[in-house]
Parts: structure tokens; sequence; C-alpha cells
């Protein structure tokens, strides 16, 4: 990553710290200062929150393909491998925006334009991600979001205690990750014990757990007896949790969207979780993540 001049967010209960490589989250401390995302210890991840656009997951040959005309498109998209502007400032707040120039055209032949403003109100950390189209054209388009929280969190309560826990009853059936990054055409059974993840590093030997679709918009994410994440996600259908066994994070990653099945041989207008952009309209995408110090 770059080493571009990273700005800092705060209010009396939470400070964030975002760089402009990516408009990437990597930073999200409490007013004593511990520090809730990843150590991205490069043994295991370096990235700390990306963001997915124009798609999730891998995509075939690592190319979409429109009206028949291939198109490289790397895993996850190229917005999180961009340096983004900042459009605006303020103490608790801050928005970077990334516009299609020639090099994205070359990889999503469209006019977008994707802003990504950060707020602080108190012990909320609010991201609300708009995706305009300034073309002519209906523009498709997947977006994700991958932070990855400290496992365990920094209050002293030890790894094996936490869990995630979900608004609502949940499918029996996860979908399937081939060992090659798609989505496979079985099922997986679902680890959940009612509402709740107890996370283990066994989980995820397979790669992700995959909910598609999510029947919550919001889990809460720590021990039972400490603070606490609260991870909200209204305008995201599908839900990822991930780590690699023996990492100090695990991911919750709303995502608008999905990888590749492994049988897809389509245009990229037609891959599951595409959204579509109207020419001159907009969709907004948020994610809220409050720090709940009294369970």
């Amino acid at each position: 990553m770059t080493d571009a001049t990273l700005v800092t967010i705060a209010s009396n209960r939470l400070s964030a710290v975002i760089n402009p490589f990516g408009a990437e989250l990597t930073h999200l401390r409490d007013a004593a200062g511990r520090e809730l995302m990843t150590d991205a210890d490069p043994a295991f991840w370096s990235r700390h929150a990306p963001l997915l656009f124009p798609v999730i997951g891998r995509v075939h040959g690592d190319a979409i393909r429109i009206d028949g005309t291939g198109y490289p498109m790397p895993k996850h998209g190229f917005a999180r491998n961009r340096s983004f502007d900042m459009v605006a400032n303020a103490a608790d707040r801050v928005t970077f925006r990334l516009e299609a120039d020639a090099e994205t055209r070359e990889a999503y032949p469209f006019a977008f334009v994707l802003d990504v403003t950060y707020r602080i109100e108190a012990a909320t950390l609010a991201i609300d991600v708009v995706i305009a189209n300034r073309g002519d054209l209906p523009m498709p388009a997947q977006f994700g979001f991958h932070p990855a929280f400290a496992w365990p969190l920094p209050y002293g309560r030890p790894r094996a205690d936490h869990r995630i826990v979900f608004d609502a009853d949940e499918p029996v059936r996860l979908s399937e990750v081939t060992k090659d990054g798609f989505i496979g055409a079985d099922t997986r059974p679902s680890p959940l014990d009612g509402r709740t993840l107890h996370l283990a590093d066994a989980l995820f030997t397979d790669d992700a757990l995959v909910w598609d679709p999510v029947a919550s918009d919001a889990v809460t994410y720590g021990a039972s007896d400490g603070p606490q994440l609260r991870i909200t996600f209204p305008d995201t259908p599908k839900l990822g949790i991930w780590t690699i066994p023996g990492a100090a994070y695990v991911c919750v990653e709303p995502w608008h969207g999905i990888a590749d099945p492994a049988d897809f041989a389509g245009d990229y207008a037609d891959k599951p979780g595409i959204f579509t952009v109207a020419p001159g309209d907009t969709k907004t995408i948020g994610l809220r993540v409050a720090l709940v110090e009294e369970p």
C-alpha cells in the first residue's frame, strides 16, 4: 500500500483513521485508544477494510464479459487498489472520491463516480457509499464492505469467548465456496447455534461462511460479558464472515453481490447479485459500526 497521508476523524468516544489509498479504514479506536481493527499481520493478511467494487470475489478468467467483450478484472475489483481524492473533510467526517478514468475503463467501461463518506457520531462510525452513473447506459455493479475487526477485542476476554449474534433467524444451509474461490453448486450446513455463531478457527478451514441471502440487517460481535461491536448493514442482502485460522481478526463482510458461481459463463450484467444504476442516478449503500460498552 502507498504511504499516502492518513486522515483521522473522531468524537469523544471513537476515532477512525482512513487511508486515501482505497479509501480504506485502517484503524478504529475507542476513547482509551484501544484498537478495534485487525493488526494487519502480513503473515496472515495485510489489509484492514478494503472496499469491493465493481465486483465481489473472483470472476472466471479474471475477466468480466460485457456485450461479448472481455475486460480484465481482479478479485474484489480495482477500487481497493486505487488512490481516492479527498473532496470534503471536517473533524468528525471525511469524503473520498474515485472517478472513472482511462485506466478504470480498461476494466469497467462505465462512467462511474464512487463517493465514500466516513462520519463519527458519538460511539458510532457511519460509512455511506454513493455510486453514481454519469453515463448514458444502465450501469451494472456490485459493492461490498470487508472490515476486519480485532479477534479478540481489546477488553481482556479470551478469543474463544467471542461470538457473532445475528438479529434474525437465518437459513439452515450456507453457500459453498469452492477451493478456487467460486460459489459452488452444493451447500454446507449452517454452524449457527440458534442465532449465535461461536467463533473458532475450524469454521474457516474451507474459506468464508457465506449467507446468500442473509435475513439479518445487523449482527453483534464480541464476548457476551464485555464491550461489543454492533454492525448494521441495511442495504446489503448477502453476508460473508471470514478469517485465516490463527489470525487476530475476523471479517464481517456485508455484500451487494457475490463471487461467480462455479458454472457461470454469462454476461457481467447477468452475474448473480448485480444491481443496476440508471443513467444519471445513484445508489447508496451504508454500514454502521457502533461500540456498545454495556451489553
